[in-house]
């Protein structure tokens, strides 16, 4: 069984022997195991664009566009609604975001004008309402679900020969390396990803390879070693 699930399982026990039986002291045993965190999976902006191009249709790409352009989760990008979207002042309304806490997220103007085609088709599709969900499912009275959003990510990545394992929380991961790469604030982008915790975005900086480029070792600053200057062998 995986160590975070089996974390999962102790934190139940706890608070069933804790706070149900009152009984504190057979909680004391219980201890959740660590477990040695894996990278992120991130795209280049290459494949990122190779992706959203490989979409099948508008609305697909709307939806993706709208996971690695404001960042968000898949389970967010789903629960999206028509009037989310504040064209005035350039952002989404994030109202079931993760905790149930709701933060305002990045429209950039690119992505309003592919919401707005899609709104434009959808609405010739006869699936669009103004008080509705911004992507319907096969119902439109339901919005598209998380498993049909993952199964759109993985067909895009084969279509666009990516190798790489993907899923829809990828763009997400791409869309805070990307914006740190770019000398974007970790604060900033904290809020845009709506981490209660720094340590949680902090985590970026582990995968912006870019950032790394950019930094001047300071074995080079010696001037030790001139190109042409050391002898073969």
């Amino acid at each position: 069984m995986p160590v975070p699930t089996l974390n999962a399982i102790v934190s139940a026990l706890r608070f069933f022997f804790t706070h149900t039986l009152d009984r504190p002291d057979l909680a004391r045993r219980l201890v959740r195991l660590a477990y040695p965190l894996t990278l992120p999976v991130v795209l280049s902006r290459d494949e990122v664009t190779r992706l959203l191009d490989a979409t099948t249709c508008l609305k697909h790409q709307a939806a993706l566009s709208v996971a690695y352009g404001a960042g968000l989760r898949v389970a967010e990008v789903a629960a999206l609604k028509v009037i989310d979207i504040d064209s005035a002042r350039m952002l989404i309304r994030v109202e079931r975001g993760k905790g149930g806490r709701y933060r305002n997220a990045l429209l950039p103007a690119d992505l309003l004008t592919l919401l707005r085609q899609w709104w434009k088709v959808g609405r010739q599709q006869g699936v669009m309402q103004r008080d509705g969900w911004l992507f319907p499912g096969q119902h439109p009275m339901k919005p598209i679900s998380t498993r049909h959003l993952h199964r759109i990510v993985v067909e895009a990545a084969r279509a666009a020969d990516i190798a790489k394992r993907v899923g829809p929380h990828t763009l997400r991961h791409s869309f805070a390396t990307h914006l740190l790469e770019d000398g974007i604030d970790i604060r900033v982008i904290q809020v845009l990803l709506g981490h209660a915790k720094l340590e949680n975005t902090a985590f970026y900086t582990k995968v912006a390879t870019r950032t790394v480029r950019t930094v001047t070792s300071p074995l080079d600053k010696l001037g030790l070693f001139k190109t042409g200057e050391i002898a073969p062998g």
